[in-house]
């Protein structure tokens, strides 16, 4: 079990807090909060065939990728970026 918790604990530190500075605690909780939601709702995983754990959508396969639109979402003021077709 602590090799799962260092793994996770450094991820969160490399992606995330190694770029930010943190106020307090409770600046420091919406920071897990958001990191959490984009961790677990967009962030693809290798061992879930490049999907995120609570996917809201499976992603249909592209047929002409020059025909899309690409949206970018700023998150934790644009330190992590998602990225999805406009419809």
């Amino acid at each position: 079990m602590n090799a799962h918790c260092e793994r996770v604990i450094g991820t969160l530190r490399r992606e995330v807090l190694d770029h930010l500075l943190i106020w307090n605690e409770s600046h420091a909780r919406q920071v897990l909060d958001a990191y959490a939601r984009h961790y677990n709702g967009h962030r693809p995983h290798q061992a879930r065939g490049q999907l995120p754990p609570l996917p809201r959508e499976h992603p249909s396969p592209m047929t002409a990728p020059i025909a899309h639109r690409i949206l970018r979402t700023r998150v934790l003021r644009g330190v992590i970026n998602e990225y999805r077709y406009a419809a």
